[in-house]
């Protein structure tokens, strides 16, 4: 926004400045401009330059079709810089990967990410906190409890020392607390979805390298001490939904480029 200002600040000054300039002159200095704003790596504003002499200086024909071929070099490099970090990526999500195996049921909509130490086989019978990534890299988790004693719980706190983080809570009887008795056994699934796990994920990425616990509340509490490859499990799958969404992002952008290249 503040770029925009100025450019607009700027062509007013100009034109009150250069009233005795011809068209030509005026549009070949807009494009000097430009290209030093480009070279400067303000590539917006050089842009805007670029535009402004197609607009406002059609009578100076070379100009405008300089400027139309600048534009074009422009996003070219823009192309070939996206292209190559979209490499960079694509050669970080394989090596993310390997650390997941994916499936899509016919009740889901997007392919899943599932960390191989947080599979269902392994982990059943267990209390902890799972993560959960989709191909599209939306992310959230689920705590899951397994004991003889109820809790009824609805959220977790997630803590070491003064640091913490907390779930929002979601009440027994909603679809995303999920409860049932399995061989005289409890067991209980809460998911925090569309951002109910209220910075947790973030927090236990951040602090993977600490004795973190987590505190299952309900109407009991119960304790755990989160695994070392638990939390591992949460960096990886982070990093994984900032490669898959930079991924995506990358490819419109470059989808957009190639548009405007031509």
């Amino acid at each position: 926004m503040k770029a925009v200002r100025f450019f607009l600040l700027f062509f007013i000054a100009a034109q009150l400045i250069s009233c005795g300039k011809s068209e030509k002159q005026l549009a070949s200095e807009k494009l000097q401009l430009a290209e030093s704003y480009y070279q400067q790596g303000d590539t917006t504003l050089a842009l805007q330059l670029a535009d402004s002499v197609q607009n406002y200086y059609k009578g100076a024909i070379q100009q405008v079709v300089s400027a139309g071929q600048f534009k074009k070099k422009v996003y070219g490099e823009l192309l070939y810089k996206a292209q190559d970090e979209l490499d960079s990526v694509k050669t970080q999500l394989t090596a993310l990967q390997k650390n997941f195996v994916t499936e899509k049921t016919e009740f889901d909509r997007y392919t899943q990410f599932i960390h191989k130490r947080q599979q269902f086989q392994r982990r059943w019978n267990k209390s902890f906190i799972q993560i959960y990534l989709d191909e599209r890299g939306e992310i959230y988790i689920s705590s899951n409890y397994y004991g003889k004693q109820a809790l009824d719980h609805t959220g977790i706190r997630v803590y070491d020392g003064d640091l913490q983080a907390k779930t929002e809570q979601i009440p027994v009887g909603s679809p995303l607390n999920h409860q049932s008795d399995f061989m005289n056994m409890k067991w209980e699934k809460v998911s925090y979805t569309d951002g109910k796990e209220n910075g947790v994920i973030a927090f236990i990425a951040e602090h993977a390298d600490r004795n973190l616990k987590a505190v299952f509340l309900g109407k009991r509490y119960y304790y755990i001490i989160l695994e070392k490859y638990d939390k591992e499990a949460f960096v990886e799958a982070l990093a994984l939904s900032k490669a898959l969404k930079r991924k995506a992002k990358l490819e419109q952008q470059i989808k957009t480029l190639q548009s405007k290249v031509g």
